[in-house]
């Protein structure tokens, strides 16, 4: 005897059934990505943009410190 598993798993290897489902679901997953495909362009570009930003602070952190113990070494008796 089978369990609903095995009932549902060779219910979906059919060629039609497969077929029939993405018939189906092909249209609501266009949808769906038609709807949130600006958002995921403004979030890549705001992750480039933040990327930059921290860049720019590390080096600018960088020649800070490089400064700072320039001016300790020669400070120092």
């Amino acid at each position: 005897m089978k369990n609903i598993k095995d009932v549902c798993i060779d219910f979906l290897k059919n060629e039609n059934i497969k077929t029939a489902f993405m018939d189906i679901f092909s249209p609501i997953c266009n949808l769906i990505y038609d709807k949130i495909y600006l958002y995921i362009w403004v979030i890549s570009i705001y992750m480039v943009f933040l990327s930059c930003i921290i860049l720019a602070n590390l080096f600018l952190l960088l020649r800070i410190i490089k400064s700072l113990s320039k001016k300790d070494t020669s400070v120092s008796l």
